[in-house]
């Protein structure tokens, strides 16, 4: 292994020091607890947005601070997710008096210290309410998760959530967005290779040089199925189609009711696409995959959404919800209404994603 580090146990820290030097005018960076906030926070009236997880998934979630998306974001150390404290951290510094939301990903870790935040946040009258993402369509359970796992949708609500929190929107209104975002949107990803995690310097898994893994987890974890090497296109259909025939997909998740101040079972059900759905198309690079390479992934999902009746309206392509240096990419649909275009459009202004200024 090849790396461009120094100790593999001070990456996160290195990186963080890197950023903070790099954007003094977009972010500040906290490091004991480690995490990261929007220069000018607190915004004062305005609800703050926070999320997080393992690091390694770069630019996901330390690239998207900033105005019009997330307030802090907290980065675990390699795949593990971050603690309560770094959470509860972020809160304090991010708070503006309007209340906070967490967008958490469905991974058993960050799904259980987000909560632990919650309460310790709940136990200072602080307004807190959490929304999960669990997007994947490639596999029910994994070895993080009890659920789907929480993907790429996960960006989509930062910034449409993100958006909406700068324009004014209440706590609660936010909350029943980023519900909203999550259940109208899908993902689905491949490996071509293994990702190399810096402390054990190997693979995460074998796999040989014909055969590709569908299906896969940013983690790394196993996906659907091991097949042959096919072309480009074969595998943008067999992702594409996946993901627009999904039927509808009824689970239960456990959420914050702040009227009657318990956690409720809520139950959600994923609508599925239909012919003349507006989407957002996120072409996501799982680290090593060149720029090119998810273009002429792009050329044939837009062919396919074509033929189904589906309107691309929006869409990302490039190294957004990463798994270190993995080669492969992953495919994300989001059935758009016009107020999430609206906030999609509205202006951004982090690491990773800027434009409308």
């Amino acid at each position: 292994m090849k790396k461009l580090i120094n100790d593999p146990l001070d990456i996160v820290r290195e990186s963080l020091e890197g950023m903070a030097a790099a954007h003094p005018d977009l972010i500040k960076v906290n490091l004991d607890p480690a995490f990261i906030y929007r220069a000018d926070a607190p915004v004062t009236g305005k609800v703050a947005i926070i999320s997080g997880g393992g690091s390694g998934h770069e630019p996901l979630h330390t690239g998207y601070v900033g105005k019009g998306m997330l307030d802090a974001a907290c980065p675990g150390e390699i795949f593990t997710s971050p603690t309560p404290d770094q959470m509860l951290g972020a809160t304090h510094k991010v708070d503006g008096g309007a209340g906070i939301l967490y967008i958490v990903k469905n991974y058993s870790g960050d799904v259980m210290n987000f909560e632990m935040a919650m309460e310790l946040a709940r136990s200072e009258d602080i307004r807190i309410l959490s929304i999960l993402i669990d997007d994947d369509v490639a596999v029910k359970n994994s070895l993080y998760t009890q659920g789907r796992r929480g993907v790429g949708t996960t960006l989509l609500a930062e910034k449409i959530c993100g958006a909406a929190a700068e324009q004014g929107y209440s706590l609660k209104d936010i909350s029943h967005l980023c519900r909203r975002v999550n259940i109208n949107g899908r993902s689905m990803g491949m490996a071509l290779t293994s990702c190399t995690t810096p402390a054990k310097g190997t693979p995460t898994f074998e796999i040989g040089e014909q055969e590709i893994e569908m299906g896969i987890g940013i983690h790394g974890e196993p996906g659907q199925k091991r097949m042959t090497l096919k072309s480009v296109d074969e595998i943008t259909e067999m992702m594409a189609l996946s993901i627009i025939e999904d039927l509808s997909y009824r689970r239960t998740v456990r959420e914050w009711d702040e009227d009657k101040s318990e956690w409720q079972e809520v139950e959600l059900i994923n609508p599925p696409f239909q012919k003349g759905d507006r989407l957002l198309a996120l072409v996501n690079s799982m680290g090593g995959t060149p720029l090119a390479e998810l273009y002429i992934v792009y050329r044939k999902l837009a062919e396919i959404c074509q033929k189904q009746g589906l309107q691309i309206v929006r869409n990302l392509i490039g190294p957004y919800v990463t798994s270190l240096d993995m080669q492969g990419c992953s495919i994300t649909l989001l059935k758009l209404d016009d107020e999430m275009i609206r906030l999609w459009d509205a202006p951004v202004n982090t690491l990773s994603l800027r434009w409308g200024l």
